[in-house]
């Protein structure tokens, strides 16, 4: 399904100029029916997500937003948020044969968003914070992970805590952060916001390890208590190095 610039913006035009009734959603489908028209014809057709291709948006988004949609149309209290993501993690849920398989290709086909994306980010990440585990025992630093901080009490936490902090190029360290991603300004800023100053604070100065490494002039925190590394520290000094 292809649409010209003059469709698109017509399309554009009446989403804008619409209230976000029923009554609207109805009086759009009839006059644009290019979704039902396209699954009518072949309900096997990838055409949920060749839509989104077309407008240039994420496939698994798409497929969230004509989800809501749908369950609001046919229900009579709005879906929760819980029932539409445990749909996207399983669109056999769906009550609309043609729409979960529509679902599907999308979920599928999305490289940046959605439930599989989320699964492998948390594979990959859970696969770092392993590795890095494995280098603090072999450097016999002694740590409480998160799920030991949490059994404690603490609601925020980050992936390590040092029992007994260390040096690492002159900066002492009490907490060490893993992030199995790039750190660019926009991610970076965030866990600033949301996690490190809030590490900082209750634990004093920590370690964040970008594991795909960042962006070298992020790295501006370090008198303040917030280090950035690409790998796991090699010039590790300890209390017992200090001592002898």
């Amino acid at each position: 399904m292809i649409l010209t610039k003059a469709q698109y913006d017509e399309i554009a035009q009446c989403l804008v100029s619409v209230p976000p009734t029923r009554q609207s959603l109805r009086k759009l489908k009839q006059r644009f029916p290019r979704y039902l028209n396209g699954v009518g014809r072949n309900g096997a057709a990838p055409v949920l997500l060749e839509l989104a291709n077309e407008v240039d948006y994420a496939p698994s988004l798409m497929a969230r937003i004509i989800l809501e949609r749908f369950l609001q149309e046919h229900e009579e209290t709005p879906p929760s948020k819980s029932v539409i993501n445990s749909m996207l993690r399983d669109p056999s849920q769906i009550p609309d044969g043609v729409l979960a398989n529509q679902v599907y290709q999308c979920i599928v086909n999305d490289c940046c968003y959605g439930p599989l994306v989320d699964c492998i980010k948390h594979a990959i990440g859970h696969e770092h914070e392993v590795l890095l585990r494995d280098m603090l025992l072999e450097k016999n630093l002694s740590f409480l992970d998160e799920d030991q901080l949490r059994a404690k009490g603490y609601d925020k936490t980050p992936d390590f805590i040092l029992q007994v902090p260390v040096a690492v190029e002159g900066h002492i360290i009490h907490w060490i952060e893993s992030k199995a991603s790039f750190g660019d300004e926009c991610s970076h800023h965030a866990y600033l916001h949301d996690q490190f100053w809030s590490y900082w604070n209750r634990f004093g100065p920590g370690l964040v390890i970008y594991w795909y490494g960042f962006i070298q002039e992020l790295d501006c925190n370090r008198e303040r208590g917030i280090l950035l590394k690409a790998c796991f520290p090699t010039d590790i000094v300890t209390l017992c190095h200090s001592v002898a």
